[in-house]
């Protein structure tokens, strides 16, 4: 057997002894692109009966996509890997993607419709009923189809409205910082765990990783997240509450920036794009929250998903930036 390559002289590993790849995207996002129908309603109807709301909105949404867009409006050079129909929908989301600047060579088109989400809001809280429909096609051969582009990325940002197949092949990928957002909640593979840099839960998501009831307070709330993943950082969100960053070294509270909140559609989303965009600029963990909290204070006070997402100079008014 013929002994193994020599890596090049002065050649740079990551932290799992991979040898990093040229980088070409700040960030790289495998995830959803879904087609949003937004209905604002008084309340919520019970079973069996009808409840008038405003006009329908119809607009570019998805995790994949809304994080992608938040990022590219931060200034991020940014690419999304992800699957849409070979449908008018499709057609018009990457489309809406690429006016935004986000790199759409690998948003592919697959032999299912684009996926739908339907969301409802009301009391400035958004229900949503998904539909994922492409997002389902999105498998390991996908992924793989893109591994310049996700390892060529220095951040690699994945949520959960994809199947796991793809996000473990994008883990596998990854020489840079790879950010898990678990949403929506579901169990995951340990492996995938194991691989994220940074976990960013809610504390709704974090609860049902764990396999337990949500937290009552912030120090059960640390402890879950700690039996999650013992060595591993992780910012648990709270909306209103802030978010709790644990670390094997502490753990940090940091306050929700003063919104007039509308809709909270797409607020995680901005929240995870803006702890990367502020990690990418060397900032520390306690400062990339105070960062993505002001970013989601700007996306809470505005109607829509990927529509809400704020531009670096509209987070710049509300306050001094921490960075």
């Amino acid at each position: 057997m013929s002994a193994p390559a020599q890596a090049p002289a002065g050649a740079v590993r990551d932290s799992h002894g991979r040898l990093h790849a040229a980088k070409t995207h700040d960030v790289t996002v495998v995830g959803s692109v879904n087609a949003d129908l937004a209905i604002a309603l008084p309340h919520l109807p019970p079973a069996g009966q009808t409840v008038r709301g405003g006009d329908a909105v119809r607009g570019l949404g998805g995790k994949g996509a809304n994080q992608a867009v938040a990022a590219a409006r931060l200034g991020r050079t940014t690419a999304l890997v992800a699957a849409v129909g070979d449908d008018a929908d499709g057609r018009a989301l990457r489309t809406a993607l690429a006016a935004e600047g986000v790199d759409v060579d690998h948003v592919g088109a697959v032999d299912a419709p684009t996926g739908v989400a339907v969301v409802l809001v009301h009391d400035a809280e958004s229900t949503i009923v998904l539909g994922p429909g492409a997002n389902d096609r999105l498998d390991a051969a996908r992924v793989e189809s893109a591994a310049a582009l996700v390892s060529g990325a220095r951040v690699v940002l994945l949520q959960c409205e994809v199947p796991d197949e793809a996000l473990l092949a994008a883990a596998r990928l990854c020489t840079g910082l790879l950010v898990l957002n678990p949403a929506p909640a579901r169990p995951l593979p340990p492996e995938l765990l194991r691989r994220a840099d940074l976990l960013v839960p809610n504390a709704g998501e974090l609860a049902v990783l764990a396999g337990a009831e949500p937290a009552a307070d912030v120090e059960a709330l640390v402890r879950r997240a700690r039996a999650v993943r013992p060595d591993g950082t992780t910012i648990v969100t709270r909306g209103a509450l802030g978010c709790v960053v644990v670390t094997p070294a502490g753990v940090a509270e940091v306050p929700a920036a003063s919104a007039d909140a509308v809709d909270a559609t797409a607020a995680g989303d901005s929240f995870v794009a803006g702890v990367v965009d502020a990690l990418l600029s060397g900032a520390g963990l306690v400062d990339a929250a105070r960062w993505a909290a002001r970013v989601a204070a700007v996306t809470v006070s505005r109607p829509g998903a990927a529509a809400s997402l704020p531009h670096r100079e509209d987070v710049e008014r509300i306050g001094e930036v921490a960075r």
